[in-house]
């Protein structure tokens, strides 16, 4: 370990500490949690997602932050996600429930708003995660997608991700389809994000968008280092065939 991630390590520690330590400020946050669960939301995406891109730059380059990047940017991006994430959550979390009583599930209402957890409730936040997987992520990854691309092609500043229109039908051109499609959706879906929100699901509803926002954190360090292994094979392949 670095000198400069025993400096980024101490700072996220600092940040996060007196919400653990002191009683008063985790207090404020829980109340003021329940009451704007849209406005926390966005600081909580914001914050995490943010900081898990932060860790994945570290891991594939070695740097906390480089030109371009856009700290700011991202943030911002993740604000508005993170409240499109938290509707979806509301709807899918309420709907889905419903339906599953409408094909005949009876009790499936009750056995998920119980606070105990049984193979029920489990069975009932699974399909939740699975509705809102299957519906809603793969429009926000794309949308995510290509947001991260308008971030890179304008440099990473806030004026100029303003200052540019994003063209969405270059912007889908431009899309990696084979690992957005091939990796991203079809194998981090079901895979991580399926067993991932039914335990998001399972838990209260004030930790929900928070426990969310952590696993975007786990899933950005994970294909940090995936591409960083995929990285080293290709270039261990690259000099076998030179040498060859």
């Amino acid at each position: 370990m670095k000198k400069q991630d025993l400096i980024f390590a101490l700072c996220v520690i600092l940040f996060f500490l007196p919400f653990f330590v002191i009683p008063a400020v985790y207090e404020w946050y829980d109340n003021f949690n329940r009451a704007h669960g849209m406005i926390m939301s966005a600081f909580k995406f914001a914050i995490l997602s943010t900081l898990g891109e932060v860790i994945g730059l570290r891991i594939q380059k070695g740097v906390y932050y480089e030109k371009g990047f856009g700290i700011l940017p991202r943030a911002l991006v993740w604000a508005i996600l993170g409240m499109g994430i938290k509707m979806a959550m509301v709807i899918f979390s309420n709907g889905t429930p419903k339906f599953l009583e409408y094909m005949g599930l009876s009790g499936a209402i009750v056995s998920f708003a119980n606070s105990a957890i049984t193979w029920e409730k489990v069975l009932v936040a699974f399909c939740v995660s699975v509705s809102m997987n299957v519906i809603f992520a793969p429009v926000f990854m794309t949308l995510h997608k290509i947001t991260d691309m308008h971030i890179s092609n304008t440099r990473g500043t806030i004026k100029g991700f303003f200052s540019h229109t994003i063209r969405m039908g270059a912007a889908f051109q431009n899309i990696n389809w084979e690992r957005h499609w091939g990796f991203v959706l079809k194998k981090t879906i079901p895979l991580f994000w399926f067993p991932a929100h039914t335990i998001t699901f399972i838990l209260p509803e004030q930790y929900q968008a928070l426990f969310a926002a952590l696993l975007g954190v786990v899933l950005g360090i994970l294909l940090s280092i995936a591409g960083l292994e995929k990285q080293q094979k290709s270039n261990s392949a690259t000099k076998k065939n030179v040498s060859a």
